[in-house]
C-alpha cells in the first residue's frame, strides 16, 4: 500500500511518500502503530514525533474520509496522513 505523508506529518516521518506490504485485513490502527514505530526519532533531534503527529491527524483511505482505526486495510490502498493545517 502507499502511505503518503503531509505538512507535519511529512516533517516527522522525514519522507512524502512510501510504499508497505501488510496482510491483506490489517486495520488502519495497526498501520499508524506501525508507522509510528518505524519512524520514530530521538527526542534530542528536534523533529516531531510521528506518534503525536499521527494523534492529531485525520486520514484519508483511497481519497475518502478514515475515521475508524479498525476499518480493513488493502494492499491495493492509499493512505493520506492529513495533520491540521493552519491558515484561512
Amino acid at each position: 500500500m502507499i502511505i503518503r505523508y503531509f505538512g507535519a506529518a511529512q516533517a516527522a516521518a522525514g519522507i512524502g511518500e512510501e510504499t508497505l506490504d501488510l496482510p491483506n485485513g490489517s486495520t488502519l490502527g495497526e498501520l499508524l502503530r506501525l508507522l509510528a514505530e518505524r519512524h520514530a526519532v530521538p527526542a534530542s533531534s528536534g523533529a516531531p514525533e510521528l506518534a503525536t503527529v499521527i494523534n492529531r491527524s485525520s486520514f484519508l483511505v483511497n481519497e475518502l474520509a478514515a475515521r475508524d482505526r479498525a476499518m480493513k486495510l488493502i494492499d491495493a490502498d492509499t493512505i493520506d496522513i492529513l495533520p491540521p493545517f493552519a491558515g484561512g
